[in-house]
């Protein structure tokens, strides 16, 4: 492969051009092919045609929203990775954002080093996940009790029956899994699922976590439990309610000179 084909492709799409400008000599600076879009019809235009790597997408638009482009990118198949900028720092268009097949948010006003350590860390992901699989791997799978994840084929099975999930919900899932039994901190989840080196958006590891109990429960006891105030572990029903009596015992002290 040529050197010029490893180089990541970005599209910056903000209606404020003294900002797309800025994004734009930033990532350059950093090594990557830069196009920019100024409102949402072009966004998808050049989505189409310029095939990027990455959107780093503004929220606010004058024709059609960020968050439409993006639901417009998934209903038609594109998977390509997108962070948001967004003016409007609310737990609900967080929420919104992700819920929509967002890979990550950055708030305005924001630091330009900030958003390229973000692009960074989201196209390292993507390229993990991209990579094909390696000859000689023996086993791609993992089992957990009846729940069953498949890391090349990238299909997760309940009881036998298949569960839909997004790829941040699949590598949540698949890093939980892999550490079956021990507690994750969010700091933990952060930085090995979303690739962040800091602990300071932990809404978005419960958003992430709401949505895998949602999937997996209808299908059988809880697996996901919360160690309040640190994080949280996969565990199968049995091995909870052992850890269970185990802090029940850790927290009950018997009384001074009792029998």
């Amino acid at each position: 492969m040529a050197e010029a084909e490893r180089i990541p492709r970005v599209l910056v799409v903000d209606d404020e051009l003294n900002i797309r400008e800025l994004v734009q000599v930033a990532l350059k600076f950093h090594g990557c092919a830069v196009t920019a879009a100024a409102n949402g019809s072009e966004a998808l235009h050049q989505a189409d045609i310029a095939k990027p790597d990455l959107i780093v997408l503004d929220v606010m638009l004058p024709d059609i929203d960020g968050f439409e482009v993006c639901r417009r990118l998934r209903a038609a198949g594109n998977e390509v990775p997108v962070i948001f900028l967004t003016a409007r720092d609310t737990s609900s268009d967080t929420v919104t954002g992700l819920a929509i097949g967002g890979d990550d948010y950055v708030t305005k006003p924001f630091s330009v080093e900030a958003l390229v350590a973000r692009v960074r860390a989201v196209l390292r992901r993507a390229s993990r996940s991209a990579q094909p699989e390696r000859a000689g791997d023996l086993d791609d799978t993992l089992r957990v009790g009846d729940l069953e994840l498949d890391e090349a084929r990238w299909t997760v099975h309940r009881a036998g029956v298949p569960v839909e999930l997004s790829k941040t919900e699949f590598r949540l899932l698949a890093y939980l899994m892999r550490y079956q039994g021990r507690v994750l901190t969010r700091a933990q989840l952060l930085e090995n699922v979303w690739g962040w080196d800091y602990a300071g958006e932990s809404q978005i590891v419960e958003t992430y976590v709401s949505y895998l109990r949602r999937k997996l429960d209808r299908l059988g006891p809880p697996l996901i439990h919360t160690q309040r105030g640190v994080g949280y572990s996969l565990r199968l029903p049995e091995q909870a309610a052992v850890h269970r009596v185990h802090q029940a015992q850790q927290t009950w002290q018997p009384e001074p000179g009792g029998g």
